[in-house]
């Protein structure tokens, strides 16, 4: 619990520190990673986020070997309060009341799926046959990919509304639910005791699939998250991006890996319903920012003839 909550603060504290810092840059575009990534390292202070997003990436693998998937992910989300707060406080964004309200309901979806968890009745799944894996994580990741060349595509049409940043998250949290696989996956194959059979472990691990998905997921997941947050509110996309990621882990990641429904019915229910909400939640969630008021026209003056 505490390794989830420290996460938790590292996370919000990496993704808001480096959109403030993406805020002072030049425009970046997926289309030039190399020049993107120039930029980006080239800032102290989106050095400093990144650092704190891979402290959270630690932090998460020691949550994955004590914890079953689906109560990580509920814990994990209950990050977004965090993250709204330092969004208004460092950033000065502001949420809409719809997207308010969406956010609240996301929480009480998860806190439905950390309730119908039962401590000594839960297992921890350890491994998953590597074809399933592959099967869930491929097609993911293509979807993730084509969705945000969608969004592209649509942000560089010249009548376009203000996107939200709604799709640029769900295809970031589709990556990110793979990676966040991927990472369930490597914490099952670290030995317990790092002096006894580390080396066959390595070995094993090697022979996964996870050490190559994270490697994908990460280098493409960076590029396209930099992108998304400099043209999107991070209120608004890191929600969404953490709750596509969350349910894909928590839903997926649960069957891959052998992690058994609950028995009891009410529990069942809760953990159901919790996931049919969030998925609702963001299904419905706008598309796009209302468009900026107008500034008040200046008033203007009768001819100089006229006037008295």
């Amino acid at each position: 619990m505490a390794a989830a909550l420290l996460a938790n603060l590292l996370y919000s504290t990496g993704f808001v520190l480096e959109k403030r810092a993406l805020t002072a840059m030049p425009s970046v575009s997926v289309r030039n990673p190399a020049k993107l990534l120039r930029q980006v390292i080239s800032s102290p202070l989106w050095i400093g986020g990144s650092l704190a997003l891979a402290a959270g990436f630690g932090a998460q693998l020691v949550v994955y070997r004590t914890l079953p998937i689906a109560a990580a992910q509920g814990i994990f989300v209950s990050g977004l309060v965090l993250l709204l707060l330092l969004s208004a406080k460092l950033l000065g964004e502001r949420t809409s009341g719809r997207e308010r309200y969406a956010v609240g309901a996301i929480l009480v979806a998860l806190l439905m799926v950390v309730l119908s968890l039962k401590e000594g009745t839960d297992t921890v799944g350890r491994d998953a046959p590597a074809p399933l894996v592959l099967t869930v994580c491929l097609p993911s990741l293509a979807l993730g990919l084509w969705l945000y060349g969608s969004a592209e595509r649509r942000s560089r049409s010249r009548h376009r509304q203000p996107t939200t940043g709604v799709e640029y998250g769900v295809a970031v949290g589709l990556l990110y639910g793979v990676s966040s696989l991927a990472i369930k996956g490597v914490s099952s194959h670290l030995p317990a005791d790092w002096h006894d059979g580390f080396g066959g472990a390595l070995l094993d691990l090697l022979r996964s699939p996870y050490p190559y998905l994270l490697l994908f997921t990460g280098a493409f997941g960076l590029i396209m998250s930099q992108a998304a947050l400099q043209r999107c509110r991070a209120s608004l996309i890191v929600p969404v991006c953490t709750t596509v990621t969350s349910l894909f882990t928590a839903v997926l990641g649960t069957l891959a890996f052998g992690e058994a429904l609950p028995d009891d019915p009410v529990r069942l229910a809760l953990r159901v319903s919790g996931t049919v909400l969030a998925v609702a939640v963001l299904l419905m969630m706008p598309k796009h920012d209302p468009p900026a008021p107008a500034a008040p026209a200046e008033p203007t003056l009768p001819p100089k003839e006229l006037m008295p």
